[in-house]
């Protein structure tokens, strides 16, 4: 859509740290599709200083403001991007849904950092059906990630027996305050971090979840580090089993101080019918049968033509926008692609796992949801 056509879409975003400057740069990359950021809210005013500077450079004027109700009593904007700190989701959420002026929200992960948060958000939810909300999952949205999802859904590997994921990667950043280095802050590393991965499994199975099993620990980052007297708690490696209803099962391997792998993630889904496998950042995508054996395996690369900024997730941010755009632009008569439910299964999953670890025994999502 060539901007002009429809009105402009009015954002603000709420929390202008490193992920919500991300979502600025991804909406200038928007602006032909009738996009506009005009009001930010952050109580950091050099997160303030860094944003202001980015949009300088795009030749949009932001109004700015200390705190999120300042937004919402502003009626500058139509849809709202929260991208705060995890453990401040909670309140600004219920404040933006009993706002009397609705406002479409794109919330990021994690939805909240308790399971009892986030049904609270989901019921007030259900009392704004002039509202949508969609969760920042986005590595659904990442073009191997996408294509597997594509190739499982087409019945290629057959039922979903199977799914692995994992995670070698560099340590948490450095974020304002340190706020992720604990636990009480971000929900904990299961949550934080993996909603992403117990969510595709969620999707690659086809199933809920019903019970975790995990070990973690931290064994090599931030035990150096101390803040206010106190030492981080946030595990760096873990091994994550989930069992969902359908008999399937999932595994994560996460291990937070691996910098010298080629790729961050790597995922496999296995059925009765086949394998597929994605490779992220290298966008590779192969899948074969157990009929047509390794001689059969096709090998792809994957990329997605809409994507105009890469970004820091590989151009799954800017897809993520565009779809809620058009969710936005449809009036209700288009669902948000990653909903509330989606949001809070995906920490029910990271919950359990961080009590299996601390309990040392399987934890299940009836527990966890029923906290």
């Amino acid at each position: 859509m060539a901007a002009g056509t429809e009105s402009i879409v009015k954002y603000g975003i709420i929390g202008v740290g490193m992920m919500g400057r991300e979502h600025l740069v991804n909406l200038y990359h928007l602006r032909s599709q009738g996009v506009a950021v005009v009001c930010i809210a952050d109580p950091h005013v050099p997160s303030q200083q860094l944003a202001l500077s980015v949009a300088e450079s795009f030749n949009w004027p932001l109004q700015v403001f200390s705190g999120h109700k300042q937004i919402l009593d502003s009626g500058l904007c139509d849809v709202v991007v929260v991208s705060t700190p995890n453990m401040t989701h909670f309140e600004i959420l219920m404040d933006i849904l009993n706002y009397p002026k609705p406002h479409h929200v794109l919330v990021e992960k994690p939805l909240c950092t308790t399971v009892a948060d986030c049904r609270r958000v989901v019921e007030a939810a259900k009392r704004r059906p002039d509202m949508l909300v969609q969760v920042g999952l986005e590595y659904r949205y990442m073009a191997p990630v996408a294509k597997l999802i594509d190739i499982v859904k087409c019945g290629t590997l057959g039922q979903v027996k199977m799914v692995a994921i994992r995670e070698h990667r560099f340590p948490f950043l450095v974020k304002v305050n340190n706020w992720n280095r604990f636990n009480c802050n971000s929900g904990g590393t299961l949550v934080e971090k993996c909603c992403h991965f117990f969510d595709l499994m969620r999707l690659f199975a086809g199933a809920n979840p019903v019970r975790v099993m995990a070990s973690g620990a931290i064994d090599v980052n931030h035990k150096d580090e101390i803040y206010d007297g106190k030492v981080p708690d946030i595990i760096d490696n873990a091994y994550v089993i989930v069992e969902f209803d359908n008999g399937s099962r999932g595994m994560l391997d996460l291990c937070m101080f691996a910098e010298g792998s080629k790729n961050e993630q790597e995922i496999s889904v296995v059925g009765d019918g086949g394998k597929g496998e994605a490779f992220v950042p290298e966008s590779i995508v192969r899948w074969g049968t157990r009929v047509g054996g390794r001689e059969g395996v096709q090998t792809l690369q994957a990329s997605d033509d809409r994507i105009q900024y890469d970004g820091l997730h590989h151009g799954s941010s800017y897809l993520e926008h565009l779809n809620f755009l058009s969710a936005v632009r449809a009036k209700g008569a288009q669902a948000p692609a990653v909903n509330l439910h989606d949001g809070l299964i995906s920490v029910a999953i990271g919950v359990a796992g961080q009590l299996s670890i601390e309990k040392g025994r399987f934890a299940t999502i009836e527990e966890v949801i029923n906290e």
